[in-house]
C-alpha cells in the first residue's frame, strides 16, 4: 500500500457517495419488490427484481474499485483529536462495511442462482449473467435469509457510520469535510 494521502482523492470521494446512493436505491428496491403481490403485477415485480440485481452488481463492482483505490492511495490520517478506541472502532466498522458491500450482492447473486423459478439475471436489462450453481430449495432458503440479514446489517452499520460522521463533524473534526470536499 502506498503512503497515506492527506485527503481522500476525488475518485475515492465520488465512489463513496455513489455507493451511498446505490445502496439506498437498492434497499428501497428490495423492500418495494418484495412487498408487491405477483398477481396482477408480474411485469413490475420482474423489472424491480432485475433493477435490484443490476444495482447490486454495480455496488459489487464499485466496492471492488474502492478497495483497489484504498490499497493504492491509502487513507488520510485519523484526526489527532480522535481517541484511539474510536479509531479502532471506526476501522472495524469500515472493514465490516466493505465486507458487507461485497457479501450482500454476492449472496443476492446466489439467491437468484439457486431459485427454483430459474428467472435469468439480466444486468442492466440486457446482459445475461450466467448462474454458476443450479436450483436448490435448501440453498435458496438459507441464502435468502443470509442476504436479508447482510442487507439489514449493512443498513444498521451505514446509519451508525453516518451518525458517527455527523457527531464528529459537530465536534469540529474534519472527517466529514474531507469526504465532502477533499480538504478540511
Amino acid at each position: 500500500m502506498a503512503a497515506p494521502e492527506q485527503a481522500w482523492s476525488r475518485s475515492q470521494r465520488w465512489l463513496h457517495w455513489a455507493t451511498v446512493l446505490l445502496v439506498a436505491v437498492n434497499l428501497a428496491l428490495g423492500w418495494t419488490m418484495t412487498g408487491i403481490p405477483l398477481r396482477g403485477h408480474l411485469l413490475l415485480v420482474f423489472l424491480l427484481y432485475q433493477a435490484h440485481k443490476s444495482v447490486g452488481l454495480i455496488v459489487l463492482l464499485a466496492t471492488g474499485a474502492r478497495l483497489l483505490l484504498r490499497l493504492r492511495r491509502g487513507r488520510p490520517p485519523w484526526p489527532a483529536a480522535l481517541p484511539a478506541w474510536q479509531r479502532r472502532a471506526a476501522a472495524l466498522v469500515h472493514g465490516a462495511l466493505y465486507a458487507l458491500l461485497l457479501l450482500a450482492p454476492a449472496l443476492g447473486y446466489f439467491v437468484a442462482a439457486t431459485s427454483l423459478n430459474r428467472i435469468p439475471t439480466l444486468f442492466l436489462g440486457v446482459i445475461r449473467i450466467p448462474s454458476v450453481v443450479g436450483p436448490s430449495p435448501l440453498a435458496f432458503g438459507v441464502l435468502k435469509i443470509a442476504h436479508a440479514v447482510a442487507a439489514s446489517t449493512l443498513l444498521v452499520l451505514v446509519l451508525g457510520h453516518a451518525g458517527a460522521a455527523l457527531h464528529n463533524h459537530r465536534r469540529g473534526l474534519p472527517t466529514l469535510r474531507l469526504m465532502l470536499r477533499g480538504h478540511s
